[in-house]
């Protein structure tokens, strides 16, 4: 992964604005010498967004920006001049972007719309100036408020892929090849097992002009859900899948076994996966002839469509299409699309294994908070300290 560009998963450290504070100038002016308090209040600090943004379709761009800081608000006036509101942050995000807290492993937002925006940190609000504070008993208030401090936040990114139709199946299950046959992708292709190391998408061609999303992850083994192996880092881009389509070569020992455990390891990730649609191909059809293909029916999962395929032979394959196209069109899965769409719901992190993830994804750096006063202020000391020790030369 380190010579890849898909990065699915950041840790970056976002600061809201602080408010600027409230004037507490008095008017001066010859032609009204009493002229009271006339301090402006101060202005708010900026905002942090997320902004959905189609553009995008991995996190890289922000793997190099790992502090995302607002405005400041400025501060009150005389003349009852209000301070200008700090520069508000707008964090383009890949739609399917998932957003926890990296502290707590707390479930904070879900981006998965073009142009949605997500406030994701609040600014301060700026103090009221002796303005706002005059009463009839006390008409010269020297006092403003002061605004309202920043708010720090360390968020953990991750994105899990749009489409229309998830790959699961163990490593050399011919699930790129599949992918490659249906669509324009050129994932990697070998004959050697986890060739894939970085999901793939393509783009599926049916009749009509019409066409949906197929989405390639690397493969997953037993005991993917606990970790083993690549499947615990993929799994999730499955996870807004409308349909699954599990594939199990026709040449194993037991395919109902092998579907059964894939079944298994995605129920143990996250039990609503059970709840989707699923297919079952039975891929390198190739292998086998008419007869065995007709004893392995016998013993294969009767509760979901079954079909036999060959990728390379080109088998199957507008059957497959025909059944995935009709699958994805039902009226029980737009409903089920539709209440998924209104009631997701997202996990929190699992804290005992939040460290041993953020180490495996290269993010286990603690990124601190800079703030520029405390520059300032280390500036000004050892300009001091340099100042006194020529002086005592």
């Amino acid at each position: 992964m380190a010579e890849s560009n898909f990065v699915d998963y950041v840790k970056i450290c976002c600061r809201s604005g602080k408010g600027g504070r409230g004037s507490a100038h008095m008017h001066r002016a010859k032609y009204m010498p009493h002229g009271g308090p006339d301090g402006g209040d101060g202005g708010r600090g900026g905002h942090v967004y997320l902004r959905g943004n189609h553009n995008y379709w991995t996190l890289l761009h922000l793997r190099y920006e790992r502090h995302v800081f607002a405005g400041h608000g400025g501060n009150g006036g005389k003349s009852r001049s209000t301070g200008a509101d700090g520069e508000d942050r707008y964090i383009d995000v890949p739609c399917g972007t998932v957003v926890y807290n990296a502290e707590t492993g707390e479930y904070l937002c879900d981006v998965s719309e073009d142009g949605q925006l997500v406030m994701l940190l609040k600014g301060g609000r700026g103090g009221l100036g002796n303005w706002n504070f005059r009463t009839a008993t006390n008409q010269a208030p020297r006092y403003a408020q002061p605004g309202e401090p920043m708010r720090e936040l360390t968020v953990i990114m991750e994105l899990k892929l749009l489409a229309d139709v998830g790959l699961v199946g163990f490593p050399n299950a011919g699930k790129s090849t599949l992918l490659s046959a249906l669509s324009s992708a050129r994932p990697k292709i070998a004959g050697y097992p986890f060739t894939t190391m970085e999901p793939s998408l393509g783009i599926v061609s049916y009749r009509n002009g019409q066409s949906f999303v197929m989405a390639d992850i690397p493969g997953i083994i037993e005991g993917a859900a606990e970790g083993r192996g690549l499947g615990l880092r993929f799994l999730r881009h499955i996870e807004r899948n409308s349909l699954l389509l599990f594939m199990v070569p026709g040449d194993t020992d037991d395919i109902r076994k092998e579907y059964e455990i894939l079944l298994n390891e995605v129920g143990k990730f996250n039990p609503e996966l059970l709840e989707k649609q699923r297919v079952l191909a039975v891929t390198k059809n190739d292998l086998l002839d008419d007869e065995l293909q007709q004893m392995l029916s016998e013993d294969l999962p009767d509760d979901l469509p079954v079909i036999f395929i060959s990728a390379v032979a080109q088998r199957g394959l507008t059957e497959l299409k025909d059944i995935l196209w009709k699958a994805l069109n039902s009226e029980s899965n737009k409903l089920q699309a539709i209440t998924q769409q209104e009631t997701i719901v997202h996990r929190n992190k699992d804290l005992s294994k939040l460290q041993q993830e953020l180490v495996d994804m290269g993010e286990d750096e603690e990124i601190e908070f800079i703030d520029e006063e405390e520059i300032e202020d280390i500036e000004d000391i050892e300009e001091l300290d340099d100042f006194e020790y020529e002086d005592g030369e």
